[in-house]
């Protein structure tokens, strides 16, 4: 009985220090994980994705123009997105109102998605990627 008792006085004891242990360990993982993401944040510098990219992006172009018929490239883009290493395209035709988003592989050029957007879509698509940049300057 008094060894049983011992022991609960033992584990009682070390309770804080392990709770301690685990909050502190939370809090290194927490800063870890920011610095990590951080750094990620700098390596996708567009010069950095393109040096990574097994395409060039004249060729991702041209890929993508095939898709939309008629299609002008109002805008482009390497970037991460959808899990992939990407050109992505806005493509405007005439007469057609909104865009048609292209994204092209990077590694492979293979279509990774198309994606029609009206007038509105893009206005939010827009206002998201302005909040996303100021949210990151702010970061920094």
């Amino acid at each position: 009985m008094k060894r049983s008792g011992i022991l609960v006085a033992m584990i009682i004891a070390t309770l804080p220090a392990i709770a301690g242990a685990q909050t502190t360990a939370k809090s290194a993982a927490k800063v870890e994980t920011k610095a990590m993401t951080k750094a990620a944040r700098k390596a996708d510098t567009p010069a950095s994705l393109k040096a990574e990219a097994k395409i060039t992006e004249a060729a991702a172009r041209s890929i993508a123009l095939k898709q939309i018929v008629g299609g002008s490239v109002k805008s482009s883009e390497i970037e991460r997105e959808k899990g992939h290493l990407v050109y992505s395209f806005d493509i405007t035709v005439a007469g057609k109102s909104g865009i048609d988003e292209v994204l092209v592989d990077a590694m492979d050029g293979s279509i990774v998605s198309t994606e029609h957007e009206t007038p509105k879509m893009e206005k939010a698509e827009a206002k998201k990627e302005a909040k996303e940049k100021t949210s990151a300057k702010k970061k920094k």
